[in-house]
């Protein structure tokens, strides 16, 4: 009777190791560790057009086979095993800024990411790379999957490779930090002045990136533009932002490639 008793208590135990590691595997996010080491060796600071941003060796990026092993295992990652939202929104946001670096070295050299396309289809559509066994283009990731996700924050974090994108990340995007490096990124973007966001009192007259007006309904559902992006800025700029009769204009978007 003991011997059952006790046999009947190692399976279950069994059993449960075997489900929390089970569950574990299955949710296993995509180790983006090789994209953080590339990240670090081929990116610094420059100014481009009177514009500071983290710019991109792409020549030297393009010979490194880090990158390449790299796109190979996006292009045979089981798609399935992203189990949560979280896990999701890490592993496109890497894989869009993975894809648009890409594309400008499967085209270098060229002077903006916007000649990787053709007279017929613009670069958003053309074939970017394989991820989980399927051709994906630029605008399927950004528009088909994450800005479904809605999460507004996705567009200072995705950069299609310009100058006037907000900046790579000194960084991979990890599942444990997405929420910190996300609001981080809103930041430091809106503390850019030459292509993130400038008030100007006295005119009572804000002048933000192009993006917050290419994806303004992106952020309707918190409350809009303004009073979203008030939250990440100082307590002046936030009663600013906050004044009914603020005017808004936007920014010119300079699509020169982020690149030394």
């Amino acid at each position: 009777m003991k011997e059952n008793f006790f046999a009947r208590r190692l399976q279950s135990v069994v059993l449960g190791i075997f489900l929390v590691f089970g569950v574990y595997s299955n949710s296993e996010a995509f180790d983006f560790s090789d994209w953080d080491t590339l990240i670090k060796k081929h990116v610094g600071p420059k100014t481009v057009d009177g514009i500071l941003i983290n710019a991109v060796d792409y020549p030297s990026l393009k010979k490194d086979p880090l990158f390449s092993d790299l796109a190979s295992k996006i292009k045979s990652y089981p798609l399935e095993s992203l189990d949560s939202e979280k896990f999701k929104l890490t592993f496109w946001i890497n894989v869009y800024n993975i894809l648009a670096a890409k594309m400008i070295t499967d085209h270098y050299p060229i002077e903006s990411i916007k000649d990787a396309g053709s007279l017929f289809k613009s670069v958003w559509k053309q074939p970017a790379g394989m991820v989980g066994g399927k051709e994906r283009t630029l605008n399927d990731i950004e528009h088909e999957i994450l800005r479904k996700m809605n999460e507004p924050r996705i567009h200072v974090a995705i950069v299609c490779a310009s100058v006037s994108c907000p900046d790579l990340r000194l960084e991979a995007y990890t599942v444990d930090k997405l929420n910190e490096q996300l609001g981080d990124q809103m930041e430091k973007f809106l503390q850019s002045r030459e292509k993130g966001m400038k008030l100007d009192g006295k005119k009572n007259r804000v002048y933000l990136s192009s993006i917050f007006k290419w994806f303004k309904e992106d952020f309707e559902s918190k409350g809009g533009v303004l009073k979203y992006i008030s939250q990440y800025v100082s307590e002046d700029e936030n009663k600013v932002l906050n004044n009914s009769k603020l005017k808004v204009s936007y920014m010119d978007y300079n699509w020169k490639i982020n690149g030394f």
